[in-house]
């Protein structure tokens, strides 16, 4: 089954209208889109950010692609950047981004008010060489790796491309957060990216009562989903690449308490975020 993005519902008193994004006053969702979110662990915005906005991302995308850094980390088999880490400790424009109110206000609707930027990185599914992602909870290695208590943390992802379902989208198990927190290995050896996955068992188990999904639309589109949801991404065989933005906010209750990993993966500032003016990302700055 894929996500349809038209039938998705819009942020509370937005009339839908293509390629026009949420406004200032538009930032909230709407109570059948919370009780969705509750639902199904997951939540689909189309044409959060517009075209000149997607663009201005991936400028800034590009330049720390180019950058000689550790957060870069590069496919096991292809050597193309695979995801790129700490990116708002690197680029303006990203330090701009994890603010920006379309982001931050519904967070703080669904997490609370106080979040800290816990983790802030590009994923992505280069043409023809972007390896699979495995079946696997955020909340195994926030809490193994870095102690996070409960699985409290959102992710929120904007799509710099159009995902579709042949270049890697992301899988859900739509409803599988209701599992809660599942047994999980640390597999070091599958990519370059270490990650505690779900086993195959579990894996099956959890298809017999949640229907598996895929989260397609296009650049611009926004998702939203929590720590317990089951999810993952098959490998890019497609010549067009897929790129998303990916924030993780975390209440300041459930902080890190765990200090194994580098900053770029677990940001150490827990300072509460406070969200920017609208118009963030194309004002000029000074």
């Amino acid at each position: 089954m894929r996500i349809n993005r038209r039938l998705d519902y819009p942020l509370a008193h937005r009339s839908v209208k293509q390629n026009v994004p949420i406004k200032e006053q538009d930032m909230y969702l709407s109570q059948e889109q919370l009780e969705e979110f509750n639902n199904n662990g997951f939540l689909v915005i189309p044409n959060l950010f517009s075209a000149e906005e997607v663009a201005e991302i991936r400028s800034a995308m590009d330049r720390v692609f180019d950058e000689d850094h550790p957060g870069n980390i590069r496919e096991k088999k292809s050597g193309v950047v695979r995801t790129a880490m700490g990116l708002h400790l690197r680029d303006e424009t990203f330090a701009r981004l994890v603010r920006h109110p379309r982001l931050v206000s519904p967070a703080q609707q669904i997490a609370g008010k106080d979040l800290y930027v816990q983790q802030v990185k590009i994923n992505v599914k280069a043409a023809f060489d972007g390896e699979l992602w495995q079946w696997h909870q955020d909340f195994s290695t926030h809490h193994e790796d870095d102690g996070c208590p409960e699985p409290l943390a959102l992710n929120l992802h904007i799509f710099l491309d159009d995902v579709t379902e042949f270049n890697g989208p992301l899988y859900f198990f739509k409803g599988s957060q209701k599992f809660g927190s599942v047994a999980t290995r640390h597999d070091t050896v599958s990519t370059s990216y270490p990650l505690w996955v779900v086993e195959e068992d579990k894996v099956r188990e959890i298809s017999k009562s949640c229907s598996l999904v895929s989260a397609t639309g296009e650049a611009g589109t926004a998702l939203i989903f929590g720590d317990c949801l089951v999810h993952g991404s098959p490998a890019n065989i497609s010549p067009s690449n897929r790129s998303i933005f990916s924030l993780i906010l975390n209440p300041l209750s459930n902080a890190y308490t765990k200090t194994n990993r580098e900053d770029f993966r677990h940001h150490r500032d827990l300072s509460a975020v406070e969200p920017l003016a609208d118009d963030c990302l194309l004002a000029p700055t000074d």
